[in-house]
């Protein structure tokens, strides 16, 4: 295990907690039914208990917990295993419908072509080798199946003066507007640490995905920079004004 990949998982063992708490408000509230819209509007269009979906870097289970509920055929991974932990206390009776496996995502411990769907949510930032992730996930697919990851340009404001200050103004307008600052409560300087650390932050992002997609081979790649408008909470569209959630599909 390299060195940042382990100082990454401990921070996200020691976020498990809270992160957890997130989803669980995610899963009690339509904010559930916003995200299954969102997924299914790409899915393949088959009953879903004949869809195989491999949920990548799953955390406290969110994705793996509203697929397996709406009958899909669901494996949900992750490095850390406290958050498979967490995933499958919030998964409930359904835990035993999900397939659950700690491994690293950019080295899937998985037969090739073995899913229709592959998802992933805030996971590629925070990689040490996305690149490699994204080969990967791409060898898992079946031909013709899907990957759709939902990422943004997080911590982009390490690297810019003006990302900074809007930045600044996110902070402030949660304030102004009395929400919880989703930045508070998190250890933030080690997580910018470890943001500098990694590739993707001061990468301009969706155009980097977009070609490193194209260059692997895949069929067609497209993206939805709009997407955070259909899935997210008032209380996030405030929080990440300055980070707008993106959508990228790749067919295999």
């Amino acid at each position: 295990m390299g060195q940042m990949l382990g100082r990454i998982e401990e921070y996200w063992t020691n976020r498990a907690e809270g992160y957890s708490q997130v989803n669980q408000e995610e899963l009690a509230t339509e904010q559930k039914n916003r995200w299954l819209k969102a997924l299914e509007m790409e899915f393949p269009h088959r009953e879903p208990k004949d869809i195989r979906v491999l949920d990548i870097g799953t955390g406290p289970g969110f994705f793996a917990i509203i697929l397996a509920k709406a009958g899909y055929q669901v494996t949900a991974v992750d490095y850390t295993e406290e958050m498979l932990c967490k995933a499958k206390e919030n998964a409930g009776r359904y835990a035993d419908r999900i397939r659950w496996m700690r491994m690293d995502a950019q080295k899937l411990e998985l037969p090739d072509n073995q899913f229709d769907v592959a998802v992933s949510r805030n996971l590629t930032w925070n990689l040490e080798n996305p690149d490699e992730a994204y080969k990967e996930w791409k060898r898992v697919l079946k031909p013709g199946g899907q990957l759709l990851n939902f990422d943004a340009n997080w911590y982009g404001h390490l690297f810019d003066a003006e990302k900074r200050r809007e930045y600044e103004e996110d902070r402030k307008h949660v304030e102004e507007q009395a929400m919880e600052d989703h930045y508070i409560g998190t250890d933030i300087d080690e997580m910018e640490e470890i943001a500098r650390n990694v590739p993707l932050s001061p990468v301009i992002r969706p155009a980097w995905d977009m070609k490193v997609l194209k260059n692997l081979g895949f069929q067609s790649v497209r993206t939805d920079e709009q997407v955070w408008q259909r899935v997210w909470s008032d209380t996030e569209k405030v929080n990440y004004a300055s980070t707008p959630m993106f959508m990228i599909k790749a067919v295999k």
